[in-house]
């Protein structure tokens, strides 16, 4: 595997794009879950990826392997646990106003994600290792799992790639400080907003790692060098950082410039925020490569 990626693969239910939660009839199946995000957009982009965790002996869970699969992801390693549920995601879709999400994780079989259950063989000949602070956020012994996980990774020689992916419904500020801040120096990339750096008290120029910062006015900067967001009309903003990490990774991973890992990381992106649903606007290889020619004005806008 070039990649593997561990955390919470959940059923997304996306209401009819601009209608508010509690007045929609109509929902769309999906996939949701940042980790499963940047599985399926580093899979499209011509990566071996593998996913790690858990989903329940249930119909949400097996839909979610389905579509991990269907996505060449690799899902051998996952634990299905009769004794708990899949989580659920529901939520609305607007361009320009807030969204309401909805999370049914508690008591999940993502929470229940154990250190032991995690085995040198699962992680052997990966070049990265990416995770979120969302999974040491679910629970004492996802947390622990994490902890495995990174020492796993350093012994199989992998670069650890960490994303904070703050969610304030998974805990207070505090609790975020406490459990995800520590991982942060033990990656060597961090994609980070400027806001999660700031709640986390985290200065980036104390990181040992490469520190990639997303900054509010959707530019992101690295190693000296700032790129701007490509102008597009926004569909739904959901995923654009889970989109932004698979296109940054994908570049590392074939080696190029941390020029061209921010301008694709960026155009995958663009792409995602254009769609409805987390993954209906990761772009295949090819794709990408049209969007880009697009985005800097060197083709058409219609691909004929």
């Amino acid at each position: 595997m070039s990649v593997v990626v561990c955390g919470e693969a959940m059923l997304l239910m996306l209401a009819e794009p601009g209608i508010p939660l509690e007045r929609a009839t109509v929902f769309r199946r999906s996939l949701a879950g940042a980790e499963s995000n940047v599985a399926a957009g580093l899979a499209r982009l011509g990566h071996d990826v593998r996913w790690l965790g858990r989903v329940g002996a249930d119909p949400a869970g097996r839909a979610v392997l389905s579509m991990l699969r269907a996505e060449n992801v690799d899902t051998r390693h996952a634990v299905i646990d009769p004794g708990a549920p899949t989580g659920l995601l529901v939520r609305d879709s607007h361009p320009s106003r807030a969204i309401d999400v909805q999370y049914y994780r508690s008591g999940t079989a993502a929470s229940r994600l154990r250190p032991d259950e995690l085995t040198p063989e699962m992680v052997s000949g990966a070049k990265v290792v990416h995770i979120t602070g969302i999974t040491p956020m679910l629970s004492d012994s996802a947390h622990l799992a994490t902890l495995r996980l990174l020492e796993l990774a350093g012994q199989a020689g992998a670069l650890v790639s960490i994303d904070p992916n703050i969610r304030y419904k998974l805990g207070e500020p505090a609790a975020w400080r406490e459990r995800v801040a520590p991982l942060l120096a033990r990656a060597d990339v961090v994609l980070a907003g400027e806001d999660e750096l700031e709640l986390l008290h985290v200065d980036p120029a104390t990181l040992p790692g490469l520190t990639v910062v997303k900054h509010r006015d959707k530019s992101a900067t690295c190693a000296g060098l700032r790129q701007k967001a490509f102008s597009v009309p926004v569909t739904d903003p959901a995923g654009a950082g889970d989109g932004f990490a698979a296109g940054f990774l994908s570049g590392m991973l074939h080696g190029e410039s941390y020029e061209v890992c921010l301008r694709e990381a960026a155009a995958v992106a663009a792409l995602v925020v254009q769609c409805a649903a987390d993954t209906d606007g990761l772009p295949d290889r090819p794709g990408l490569d049209r969007a880009l020619a697009a985005f800097t004005g060197h083709t058409e806008t219609v691909h004929r």
